[in-house]
């Protein structure tokens, strides 16, 4: 299986991008994984609505030009579909058996994702209601995968 994941913004923390490096490194025995970081727009604390619509459709546009047409593409989306780890195992291992073993996830910056993004998205994934930091979600999304490929192996880890 080929993943990759989409940040829009940069991994500034350098205890998160420790992290990260450290799924990348577990996630190798079973998936080919790579993390593409790509530029966000400024973002002023006094944004207009508008203007925050028109960064994430620039920002969409940068994306749009990395997803390649195979590829099962997952926006990750407080408003998706939540699934519980074991339910993204068998989904995970569903993707691979149903020949779409490409797949991008899309992390978007501070303002999420453009709607442009979100409807061509073959699944919109919640990690929960919850508002996190986008530059957290990496690092829960590579949790959450290795997690998927451990359960699928019946490995020890997911208790």
């Amino acid at each position: 299986m080929n993943i990759r994941v989409i940040l829009v913004g940069r991994i500034k923390e350098p205890y998160l991008k420790d992290a990260v490096a450290e799924y990348l490194k577990r996630l190798r025995p079973y998936v080919r994984i790579e993390i593409l970081e790509i530029q966000d727009e400024p973002v002023p604390d006094s944004l207009h609505p508008r203007q925050e619509e028109i960064a994430r459709d620039v920002e969409a546009g940068r994306v749009l030009r990395l997803l390649r047409p195979h590829e099962y593409t997952v926006a990750m989306d407080i408003f998706g579909q939540e699934m519980s780890s074991l339910d993204f195992s068998r989904w995970l291992e569903g993707r691979g058996t149903a020949g779409d073993s490409d797949i991008v996830f899309i992390v978007g910056g501070t303002t999420g994702l453009s709607n442009k993004i979100l409807s061509s998205a073959r699944l919109r994934l919640s990690m929960g209601k919850m508002t996190f930091p986008h530059q957290f979600m990496p690092l829960l999304l590579l949790e959450q995968v290795y997690r998927a490929c451990k359960i699928a192996r019946g490995e020890p880890y997911h208790r």
